[in-house]
């Protein structure tokens, strides 16, 4: 077994860092293409098109250490909801929109100017 991980663990690594720089490659070809001529922002290199995607996963994918928050969320509303009768079901529904604004026009708790 131990002979076996020898082989994959220097693959998987190379792996890595094959995948890392085409991810940069691909970040920084894109934007040196679209926001320069758009915008009129300067070009990056590699490493500030790296920066960028450890930032994106940061911000938005977090940093792998636990289960996706939102998947965990709809997990358990799920879970509530199946617990639920149709009635009940219906008011949280109904409720949800309400709070979200997308209630009947005129209704309670809309507010016009």
């Amino acid at each position: 077994m131990s002979r076996r991980f020898v082989f994959i663990a220097p693959l998987a690594i190379l792996g890595i860092l094959v995948f890392t720089f085409i991810g940069g490659q691909i970040v920084r070809l894109l934007w040196n293409w679209l926001l320069p001529p758009l915008f009129g922002w300067h070009t990056i290199t590699f490493w500030q098109a790296l920066g960028l995607l450890v930032l994106c996963r940061v911000l938005f994918g977090g940093l792998g250490l636990r289960g996706s928050a939102g998947s965990n969320i709809r997990r358990r509303v799920a879970e509530r909801m199946e617990r639920m009768t149709p009635e009940e079901r219906e008011r949280f529904r109904h409720g949800m929109r309400r709070h979200f604004g997308f209630g009947p026009p005129g209704g309670e708790g809309s507010h016009t100017i």
